[in-house]
């Protein structure tokens, strides 16, 4: 897995990554209106890419929502779990009633088909009506991923794997964007917790 980013805070637990996490979800979400505004550091592009049920998914789906965001693949042998079973922990933290949106994005799309990506939300309790997996082709996962969500994924070279399954080197962190579809904060996972990182702008 690529190796974390410089980080502001160190040694945060998970329980105190997810209640980070839930504070700038509030502040976005204007529960807290005297805090000061966050730092804007991109916009997200439009996108078509396809759900874990089969139907088509783009940002109008997300419009007006805010959105957590991160890009693993299922058959991931390092921290992709722990990464999916954080978000879990993120979607049961959220207050009931919140309109806020959890996002997993494949960078293997080749072998995470809807049914396959299902099959493993269904592990972790997703919540489909708030937790979407999204695959569709390398190009298009690749654009949103990189371009707007500034999560990388390089394929592993095939003479550089360690096992069958060590196919990519990706992010891992989780990425917060905001009603308006900007991107507004970033999370470094270490596969075991979840901290505040910089943002290059």
């Amino acid at each position: 897995m690529a190796k974390p980013g410089r980080m502001l805070w160190l040694g945060l637990g998970l329980s105190g990554a997810v209640l980070v996490l839930a504070f700038l979800l509030a502040v976005l979400t204007r529960s807290y209106p005297e805090t000061k505004p966050l730092l804007v550091y991109g916009q997200v592009a439009d996108f078509s890419l396809t759900n874990q049920n089969g139907q088509p998914f783009s940002l109008a789906d997300l419009r007006g929502q805010v959105w957590v965001a991160d890009i693993i693949f299922t058959r991931c042998p390092g921290p992709c779990l722990k990464m999916t079973r954080q978000m879990h922990d993120l979607q049961a933290a959220l207050p009931p009633g919140s309109q806020t949106k959890l996002v997993t994005l494949t960078t293997d799309p080749e072998f995470d088909t809807p049914a396959v990506l299902k099959a493993y939300s269904q592990r972790f309790m997703a919540d489909s009506n708030r937790w979407v997996f999204l695959t569709g082709s390398p190009k298009k996962i690749a654009s949103l991923a990189a371009d707007s969500l500034k999560l990388a994924a390089v394929e592993t070279k095939p003479e550089e794997r360690e096992s069958p399954v060590d196919l990519f080197i990706h992010s891992t962190i989780f990425v917060v964007i905001d009603k308006h579809a900007q991107l507004r904060g970033i999370f470094e996972t270490t596969g075991e917790n979840v901290e505040p990182t910089q943002v290059r702008r």
